[in-house]
């Protein structure tokens, strides 16, 4: 809850900022009440559309985040069970008897790579969504960034034509 309120706090600080920087130097058109209403019209759903992307950016930074976590917590798992079995492995080297230890030492060895490939491969999973969570993330702020660019041209074109009128 914290986040959205922040974040649309943050959005009404973007577009008052947004809608304080000064126009173009260009030549104004009149100030007909079809280009006022017009004006009015592209603010507003400029407004709108920087709000959603704010929200739409702050979505998908909290799914990146969830997944950071999740696969964070996933490679612990992982590394602690591989702990875990090595040290199982280690307990039956230390109680075999001398005609067995080095029988029981290979075998050993041999869960111990087990163990580390299994941690291993862990890792490189959990990155992977850590990875593939980014790149949506960022795919989904680059189309609301599109949406917002497009609203504001819409915006600026009925401007345009209200003022030809």
């Amino acid at each position: 809850m914290n986040k959205l309120l922040t974040a649309l706090i943050a959005s009404l600080f973007a577009t008052a900022a947004f809608a304080q920087t000064p126009a173009p130097a260009t030549a104004a058109p009149a100030a007909t009440p079809a280009v006022v209403k017009a004006e009015a019209k592209a603010d507003k759903s400029t407004n709108k559309a920087v709000a959603s992307e704010a929200k739409t950016d702050m979505k998908a930074d909290d799914k990146v985040e969830k997944t950071e976590v999740k696969a964070a917590k996933s490679k612990d798992k992982a590394h602690r069970k591989a702990a875990q079995a090595k040290a199982e492995a280690g307990a039956k080297v230390v109680g075999a008897d001398s005609d067995d230890k080095a029988k029981t030492e290979a075998k050993a060895d041999k869960t111990a790579a087990k163990a580390d490939e299994k941690a291993e491969k862990a890792d490189i999973k959990a990155n992977t969504k850590v990875a593939k969570a980014k790149v949506e993330a960022n795919a989904d702020k680059a189309k609301a960034k599109a949406e917002t660019d497009a609203t504001a041209a819409k915006g600026n074109a009925d401007v345009k034509a209200a003022a030809a009128k």
